[in-house]
């Protein structure tokens, strides 16, 4: 596949991955977010819900490209679909401390302009203990910041120069982490919701085909390399 082929490839994942934010972006600024009962559960819901779908896409693309080696470049651009998974958590996790748990953005913001800095941390520390309660109690809070703890590492070492710099081994079990981030946000998504209400059935059953084929493929990986050997016999 040719350079040019790639880089229109990759431009195609970006604008792809980023439609969603365009589209919030494009909801707020028309005015139509104000008109949500509940508009910062409406971007809670929004981010996280692509947050997911983005990393499933991100864990299918080794299953889907072993399926023919005229799709093996579909490798190419499973770190970016990954990158934009940890994108869309740190906005599920933004909303959540800057929107959901009392932290006073607009005040911070008016301060800011007026060059009052320190109002940034004044404000973090009023709404801490609320916050680290919240962690402390609520168990889907405690899975899902696991989740995002796990893709913060994964986009910390995707650059190639850090992959050489661990060794390739190293640096395909730290990121075979991706699979424990996908089950954590779908339990996390499974904790969140009330029972007959948003219930996670279709990223469910995504992710336990994915489980199956990595499984499926382990075990036929390991039968292969424990085949019968040949021995010969001198005369």
């Amino acid at each position: 596949m040719s350079k040019r082929t790639i880089l229109i490839l990759k431009a195609v994942v970006h604008l792809i991955c980023l439609t969603p934010f365009f589209w919030l972006v494009r909801f707020y600024t028309s005015g139509a977010l104000e008109l949500d009962p509940d508009p910062v559960a409406y971007i809670t819901h929004f981010t996280g819900d692509w947050a997911l779908w983005i990393l499933l896409s991100s864990l299918a693309v080794t299953p889907v490209r072993r399926l023919s080696s005229r799709i093996s470049w579909l490798i190419r651009f499973r770190r970016l679909i990954g990158l934009y998974a940890f994108f869309y958590a740190s906005l599920h996790l933004a909303t959540y401390i800057f929107l959901f748990s009392g932290y006073d953005l607009p005040t911070v913001l008016t301060g800011v302009r007026a060059g009052h800095l320190s109002i940034v941390l004044d404000e973090w520390k009023i709404v801490w203990p609320t916050i680290w309660d919240d962690v402390l109690k609520r168990r889907f809070i405690q899975v899902g910041f696991l989740a995002w703890v796990i893709l913060l590492a994964l986009a910390l070492t995707s650059p190639a120069s850090i992959m050489r710099a661990m060794g390739g081994k190293a640096w395909q079990r730290l990121h075979r982490l991706l699979y424990l981030a996908g089950a954590a946000a779908v339990i996390h998504y499974w904790w969140l919701v009330k029972a007959g209400v948003r219930t996670p059935w279709k990223v469910t059953a995504v992710l336990t085909v994915l489980l199956l084929a990595r499984l499926g493929h382990t075990v036929l990986k390991q039968r292969r390399g424990s085949g019968p050997e040949l021995h010969t016999t001198r005369i």
